[in-house]
């Protein structure tokens, strides 16, 4: 594996230094400060190269940029409506100067509106770290009594929206402006920070969407950027819902191995992959972490690995340490190196790996400028830990 790290720009609290102490040899990267839907020229790309080529060279190091995290994909992409052509074609262009920049792999999503979400950004664990945790009746409490939407009981059982009543009085003010926070835009790399107007209206252009209809959309643009993929020696890698749970109504369609199969069965090509993050695909209680790596295998193209700890609902989840979740880390790396081995064997690459969400630990807690899940102390411990595992398997 080539083990990555997650880099957010020059802007990131979180330096190439601070990266190559963990003993990460690539950077995961994008331009972010590009807007969505917007080309990203050769010149832009190539000075994000020289940034990380200088960093290199000024600090004796040798980190090398593998994977681009990611060309998020615009709404009217999505949608299909308005100027998605021009959108799209812009992708393509997108996608033919990062291979220009000898860049050859791509992640990316095709989650409508929000990209992943969570609803607290500290939740205090018995070690006294902080995580990020995703918790189901605030999600009601979001549509209900922030964005003030109707008809709940449409997608909500009497019992859940009971249960949001509940623990909606209990919350101070601070609990609420936090929760709003965490889903409008306070995770890092969102596509858009939201206002309550602006998320609504975003809704509501979802509204007669099905499953089928972005299905649909997404095999169109697969259909139209994979060649384009193909001819640049790209490997496009397609992240699962997170969570992979239906959230306000809208579809949710990357969430499972019979949703993966489709999309991938939809155009048979090297270029149409995934990325495989274990720790999206088992916060849904129903997937069989497992089965679906031995099933996706030859199609993996980026390996995200993080831990989620299921709660007693069965759809809130809390992220984890890698080595305590739901998921055996043990068992999910030997199906890695596996395949590794065998990528070997037919002069194939290997595949990228990035640890995920690290809790907030240590000194990281002080500093007020972090991303969240994204510190550098806790990414450095799953590293270690993944690491550790690999060591033991050899």
């Amino acid at each position: 594996m080539q083990l990555s790290f997650r880099w957010y720009g020059p802007n990131d609290p979180v330096s190439l230094s601070d990266i190559r102490q963990s003993n990460a040899e690539y950077v995961v990267t994008s331009l972010h400060q590009i807007p969505t839907g917007e080309k990203w020229t050769q010149s832009k790309i190539k000075e994000r190269v020289n940034l990380i080529k200088r960093q290199n060279s000024k600090l004796n190091i040798n980190l090398k940029w593998n994977v681009v995290e990611s060309i998020p994909v615009h709404n009217n992409i999505k949608l299909r409506e308005k100027n998605f052509k021009k959108l799209i074609n812009n992708y393509k262009d997108t996608i033919s100067n990062i291979a220009k920049n000898k860049i050859y792999t791509v992640c990316y999503n095709f989650m409508p509106i929000v990209d992943w979400t969570r609803t607290q950004l500290d939740f205090k664990l018995s070690t006294d770290g902080l995580a990020l945790r995703f918790n189901y009746l605030h999600i009601i409490i979001f549509e209900k009594y922030i964005l003030k939407l109707k008809n709940l009981e449409r997608r909500y059982t009497s019992k859940q929206i009971i249960s949001a009543e509940k623990l909606f009085k209990k919350m101070k003010l601070k609990e609420l402006n936090d929760l709003k926070y965490a889903v409008m835009g306070g995770l890092p790399a969102a596509e858009k920070k939201y206002s309550i107007k602006e998320f609504k209206e975003m809704l509501l252009a979802y509204k007669d969407f099905k499953d089928e209809d972005l299905r649909n959309n997404l095999k169109y643009f697969l259909k139209e950027i994979i060649p384009v993929a193909e001819e640049n020696k790209i490997k496009m890698a397609l992240h699962p819902d997170d969570p992979p749970l239906p959230l306000f109504g809208v579809p949710r369609i990357v969430s499972s191995l019979e949703d993966y199969k489709s999309i991938l069965n939809s155009y048979d090509s090297h270029s149409n992959g995934v990325t495989f993050c274990a720790g999206s695909l088992a916060s849904n209680i129903k997937n069989d972490v497992y089965e679906i790596f031995k099933n996706l295998r030859k199609k993996i193209n980026f390996i995200h690995l993080r831990n989620v700890k299921i709660e007693s609902d069965r759809r809130s989840f809390f992220e984890t340490n890698h080595l305590s979740g739901n998921v055996d880390f043990v068992k999910l790396i030997k199906l890695i190196t596996e395949e590794e081995k065998n990528r070997y064997k037919n002069k194939q690459f290997h595949i990228p790996m990035r640890p995920d969400h690290g809790h907030c630990l240590l000194d990281d807690q002080k500093k007020k400028n972090i991303n969240p899940g994204y510190t550098a102390i806790g990414r450095m411990m799953g590293l270690s830990e993944i690491r550790g595992i690999i060591k033991s398997i050899k």
